[in-house]
């Protein structure tokens, strides 16, 4: 966007903005809901009025408070301090329970874990005081850092605010790639501003400054990457840089006074400086690092106003990119007044009604977090960083290069939101990943961030993205390409798959050792070169199935067939004589080469599993759960097993996670297992079910997730429950049904949109009595992908008491 007015938006004193910021906030942030208005079925006009940031900022969610604009490439947003400069409060830089800060940094990613996780780029801190020794030697942030209250924080769609104990004051918005602040500084006391340019959340390589007096400019970039850099299993291999990120900032007055710092030393007067971090922490990090800080007099102003735009191509493309998208003399209220209009609309593609304050609170902020991925890597001349370390245009056709794909997290739940509700911004997505691909040796990478192949996790989740991607309608990229060279990974053997640089939590093959996967039918877990070798063999039956039911669709048959014969192979993983010891058999677990199972076994064990164990694993097949209820016995027994995985022996739920027999929802394996009943024939049991976890596990407040959000994934089951439909299956556009939140709901679609009604929906009302589809009455607990090619009409009667009946026969169960 390009904000046009000419009205000035420079100084004004800090009382004065201080009040505009509260009146601008307390028109953005919610208000008290009368009854009458719970019970209405009006759509809020403002959805932002609903959404708020700091959920998910304790309790391990890993979000972050900071300004954002919908899929956007810089979120600026606090980097916290519990006492050491190489490391922050939590994953993403920002925890609730953590009130110092030493910067607010330009770059962030939505509940990334490896703590500390991603990006974090160039930390900006506005210091009280003057500046007499190297912040970089400020190990313990005990000088150049500040401590604030919440009291003093606001955080609403695109814009964040926050005053420091020292006296200053921050307030920044953003457009996609660039964004404005207004820093405000005690009257009596030096003011500068500190760029921390080394100081991304995993370190740097290298780092520069550059301070121009004459035109009031800092300029500079940061050679970084190391997502999970430092975590114990196979962090060492991240310990690299992919990416660079530029900065251009300028002001609105003069520079009082300049200098920067390298390592430990401090140079007044400086304007340019140089020095990265490395990747460790602790001492082995401690006191490196470089960046530079700009003076102000605040004898007769204590405000500063700036500038800033970031490119991951170039100084150039970073100030083209503020150019283009803010006015010269924009002010911050005007640049969040876009940002929350950009975010109303993106927020308006499921519009519901009816509900409590809370519910609604929970909704739109769930909604918000699953949309602010995937993020823009291309300037707005279509320029980007390769894989290969190149740049890159975008080609035409193409809207947007994007980027950050947590796979193995995504596929579940967060891409089917994308592709729901914005098919062409999936379409760009799926292009993004297969142009990565292309520039690495047409290798698809399970977790890219930025432009590097950061290999973290198991299994092969872009094959099942993709193929969902184009399952739900998705045709804007080149899906016949991608592909191809999707079956190409999957069936041709690379030399990175018998390497193990990384493993067991980042390594380097995507399709692990693949001639003996192939020959063996499964991933032995004594030479599979991989994370746990059930854990892969699950992963990759789901994709291979994806792969099929994709090329189902391209009419290549003999594909179809062959990809679908290998997504039944969770089956020689499962092993029906492997017990709990108390009288339950037929679980997965891992083997050997020569066929063996691995031993001891113990369904809480995770060994042969990435984070998860077999009780979780073994429901990980949503593909085949008929298959998989037989292999246990039936649907009775299955089902009877369901039911000792969601309660403890005494028959009290057990949703909230912490034990390793039972149902974690702070992880994906097992998130789609309370859908499962509507397959086992038992569908009120995935209804009592998912409202339980809804109700107890989910809410609002800085814990009102049930751990890292993991990219949208954890907050898009959360949308996808609350309407009372969730993803069946990678690879299909079938949906299951469950029990609606809200009395009514609109799903925006590009033809025809999709209304959710479910008069009776409230607390009491928890269970389907009935469906009718368009007028007739549906008497199966799923639907196929035509709800989502034509549109339509879901109408739920909702009931008090669970219905056994409704969608029970066998003939019309889903898979």
């Amino acid at each position: 966007m390009v904000l046009r007015s000419t009205v000035a938006g420079r100084r004004f004193g800090r009382r004065a903005a201080a009040l505009a910021l509260t009146t601008a906030l307390a028109a953005a942030l919610p208000g008290p809901v009368s009854s009458a208005a719970d019970a209405s079925t009006a759509a809020p006009a403002r959805p932002t009025t609903y959404v708020d940031p700091l959920i998910g900022t304790a309790n391990g969610g890993n979000t972050y408070p900071g300004a954002n604009l919908p899929y956007g490439m810089i979120g600026w947003s606090p980097t916290s301090t519990r006492g050491d400069q190489t490391s922050t409060g939590a994953a993403n830089g920002y925890e609730y329970g953590v009130t110092r800060l030493r910067g607010l940094s330009l770059t962030h990613v939505n509940g990334a874990g490896c703590n500390p996780g991603a990006a974090g780029d160039v930390p900006i801190m506005p210091f009280v005081g003057d500046v007499t020794s190297s912040p970089s030697a400020d190990t313990t942030d005990s000088v150049y850092a500040a401590g604030f209250s919440h009291a003093d924080e606001r955080a609403v769609p695109g814009r964040y605010s926050v005053g420091l104990d020292s006296g200053a004051h921050a307030d920044l918005a953003v457009s996609q790639r660039a964004g404005v602040a207004d820093f405000t500084f005690p009257a009596d006391k030096p003011a500068n501003l500190l760029f921390r340019v080394s100081n991304s959340l995993n370190g740097s390589e290298d780092a520069e400054v550059r301070i121009d007096r004459a035109k009031r400019k800092v300029t500079g970039s940061v050679l970084t990457g190391a997502f999970c850099g430092r975590r114990a299993n196979g962090g060492v291999n991240n310990r690299k840089s992919y990416y660079r990120l530029h900065f251009s900032a300028s002001f609105d007055r003069a520079f009082s006074s300049t200098g920067t710092w390298q390592d430990g030393t401090l140079s007044p007067g400086s304007t340019t400086g140089s020095g990265g971090e490395g990747y460790a922490t602790g001492a082995d990090r401690a006191g490196r690092g470089s960046g530079g800080y700009v003076g102000f007099d605040t004898g007769t102003d204590n405000d500063v106003h700036m500038r800033l735009g970031i490119s991951y191509v170039s100084l150039a493309g970073a100030e083209a990119n503020l150019r283009e998208e803010i006015a010269p003399r924009a002010s911050v209220d005007q640049v969040a007044a876009a940002g929350s209009r950009a975010w109303d609309r993106e927020l308006r593609s499921v519009r519901v009604g009816g509900g409590g304050e809370a519910q609604r609170t929970a909704f739109y902020t769930a909604l918000y977090h699953s949309l602010q991925q995937p993020n823009l890597v291309s300037d707005t001349d279509g320029r980007y960083p390769g894989m290969d370390g190149r740049p890159h245009r975008i080609a035409r056709g193409q809207g947007a290069q994007y980027s950050n794909f947590s796979g193995w997290d995504q596929y579940r739940a967060q891409i089917q939101l994308l592709a729901l509700l914005k098919p062409r911004i999936a379409g760009d997505f799926a292009q993004s990943l297969h142009n990565f691909a292309q520039q690495n040796g047409g290798v698809w990478d399970r977790w890219v961030h930025i432009n590097g192949p950061t290999h973290v996790m198991t299994g092969d989740p872009t094959a099942a993205t993709l193929a969902t991607f184009y399952a739900m309608g998705v045709r804007n990229f080149d899906y016949r390409g991608a592909f191809d060279s999707l079956a190409k990974q999957a069936t041709v053997p690379h030399p990175d798959g018998l390497s193990d640089a990384g493993c067991p939590g980042q390594c380097t093959g995507q399709r692990p050792n693949l001639a003996q996967y192939m020959g063996s039918g499964y991933a032995a877990q004594d030479v599979c070169h991989c994370w746990g070798g059930a854990a892969e063999t699950l992963e990759d039956s789901v994709a291979d199935d994806a792969l099929g039911r994709w090329a189902k669709l391209l009419g290549l048959d003999e594909q179809a067939a062959a990809f679908a014969e290998r997504g039944g192979w969770w089956r020689n993983v499962f092993n029906p004589a492997a017990t709990d010891g108390a009288g339950t058999h037929g679980y997965v677990q891992a083997r050997n080469l020569d066929g063996s199972w691995v031993t001891p076994f113990s369904p809480g064990s995770d060994h042969g599993f990435a984070q998860g164990t077999s009780a979780t694993y073994t429901w990980m097949v949503p593909q085949d759960v008929q298959g998989l209820a037989e292999a246990m016995g039936g649907r009775a027994v299955a089902a009877g097993r369901l039911d000792g995985f969601f309660h403890k022996a005494d028959g009290s739920w057990s949703v909230k996670g912490g034990d390793p027999l039972r149902y974690d929802p702070t992880n994906e394996p097992g998130i789609h297992a309370p859908w499962l009943y509507n397959a086992l024939g038992q569908p009120w049991k995935t209804q009592a079910t998912v409202r339980q976890i809804v109700d107890t596990v989910y809410g609002t407040g800085p814990a009102g997730l049930p751990g890292n959000d993991d990219l949208g994934t954890m907050s898009a089951w959360y949308v996808f429950s609350a309407l009372g439909v969730y993803p069946r299956t990678p690879g299909s556009a079938d949906l299951l049904l469950g029990a609606p939140l809200f009395p009514h709901a609109v799903i925006d679609r590009p033809g025809r949109d999709i209304v959710i009604d479910a008069p009776a929906a409230d607390a009491t009302h928890a269970y389907v009595g009935g469906v009718r589809l368009d007028g007739r009455t549906h008497d199966r607990s799923w639907t196929d992908g035509s709800l989502l090619r034509s549109g339509g009409t879901l109408r739920y009667s909702l009931v008090s008491e669970p219905d056994t009946r409704w969608a029970t026969a066998p003939a019309g169960l889903p898979r």
